[in-house]
């Protein structure tokens, strides 16, 4: 595998479409017109707004749904707003001039911000206050309503200065992690992602100067340093603005199994193990192994590939936690669960029964779960086997499959919510050869 070409390969793939960018820009012009028109008499689509979060920071990816923007509002407004319950009316008054263009249906005041929903999307609206050091009050609304401080521009600042000090590596590793995020249902925000991210690259001057062609060691080192942050560590502050960034849930089990990945993906002297390693921890947008279509059809003419990819069907935008299990049986008897054979590195025997479970999760309901099991190696392409189909949940929270043949495959959970995928886990079942 060369290291450059592919990982320049995934960074491109992941990269925001034309078409996508357009139509977020379009969506935010719209917003700031519809405020200007309310606030100053004026239609402009771009004054008086201000791009922010991953967007704004340009480390969000391909199937960005999670958007934020600030309307700085004029400064002649405070005195009307300063009072009691000055913040609910500045939120209320911004949806409404928000409904002018978008249907009100589609549009909900949260306590500090107005989302405007899409089908593919969000957008969180702030409308704020500029400060003398451009920093920005916004309005509370919780309890009695209060003024609270955002400081957007520094956290964009620092990006800005880091990406000159650190080689362009940080905002493609804020990007790589996003994928990670995406496709091992990581619950962790965008701020959090790109505050390690700096405190990685700030902690090593290993990369200082390293490209595409060290990006392999540079997210081997990253998932490492995810993984070794204290246990307890409740918040970080965030890069620039150093205000508190909350850590939602516990990252190290999948920093841990992503490290680990890692390590395989670099040590194998198969490209093929490389690329589907790499995969596994990156997703689908990770370049596949060149050979890989024309060797499964050697061993099997009829092979299908039938995988398919929730990215394809929901935007992703993780926010909750999920955590699946598997019960194993034989002859009836409960063997134990998978996650404690994995842990002791025991491979599964042939002719087990398998209940797959949601262990747990924090989605608030309604949702709805959706399933996913992809049988890999030589014993799938010979039987034309490899699933991967994404199925409905029949309404009991689980799936039962069966090892009735070898070699390495894996089931993932999807829970979709408001037409997102909100939360993901999978987990691997290795079954034995012998």
């Amino acid at each position: 595998m060369n290291t450059s070409d592919t990982f320049k390969e995934f960074v491109s793939n992941i990269k925001i479409p034309e078409n996508q960018a357009d139509t977020i820009s379009y969506r935010y012009g719209r917003i700031t017109k519809a405020l200007n028109e309310k606030h100053r008499g004026t239609d402009s689509k771009t004054a008086n707004s201000l791009q922010v979060g991953s967007y704004g920071r340009y480390t969000g990816i391909k199937g960005i749904s999670d958007l934020d923007m600030l309307y700085i509002m004029p400064n002649s407004k405070w005195p009307e707003y300063n009072v009691s319950g000055g913040q609910s009316k500045l939120l209320n008054d911004t949806k409404s001039a928000i409904s002018n263009t978008y249907s009100a249906s589609d549009i909900k005041v949260d306590r500090c911000v107005v989302t405007v929903n899409f089908l593919d999307s969000h957008i969180d609206v702030q409308p704020v206050f500029e400060l003398e050091d451009q920093d920005y009050k916004y309005p509370d609304t919780y309890n009695s309503g209060s003024w609270k401080i955002t400081k957007p521009r520094k956290e964009m600042s620092a990006m800005r200065e880091a990406e000159d000090q650190k080689n362009k590596n940080l905002r493609r590793l804020c990007k790589m992690a996003r994928a990670w995020k995406n496709k091992n249902g990581v619950c962790m925000g965008g701020l959090l992602i790109d505050t390690l991210a700096y405190n990685f690259l700030h902690s090593t001057t290993d990369y200082d100067s390293s490209s595409f062609s060290f990006y392999d060691l540079m997210c081997r080192d990253f998932f490492k340093f995810l993984y070794d942050q204290p246990k307890d560590q409740k918040e970080y502050g965030a890069l620039g603005s150093k205000q508190r960034v909350k850590v939602r849930k516990s990252f190290r089990r999948k920093s841990k199994k992503a490290y680990d990945l890692a390590v395989e993906a670099i040590d194998s002297v198969s490209d093929k193990k490389k690329h589907r390693k790499w995969r596994d921890i990156f997703g689908n947008n990770f370049p596949k192994y060149q050979n890989e279509e024309s060797e499964a059809c050697y061993i099997n003419e009829s092979y299908r590939n039938t995988e398919e990819f929730i990215e394809s069907y929901y935007p992703i935008n993780i926010r909750y936690d999920l955590k699946i299990d598997c019960e194993i049986k034989q002859n009836g008897f409960r063997n134990g669960l998978l996650r404690e054979f994995l842990v002791k590195r025991i491979k599964l025997l042939p002719n087990k029964s398998l209940r797959f479970y949601i262990n747990q999760m924090d989605v608030p309901r309604p949702y709805f779960v959706k399933w996913k099991v992809t049988n890999r190696g030589e014993q799938a392409i010979k039987r034309d086997c490899i699933r991967g189909q994404i199925i409905d949940d029949a309404g009991s929270l689980e799936r039962k499959e069966s090892t009735n043949f070898k070699g390495s495959h894996f089931v993932e959970c999807y829970i979709i919510k408001d037409n997102m995928v909100v939360a993901m886990d999978s987990i691997d079942v290795p079954i034995s050869e012998e």
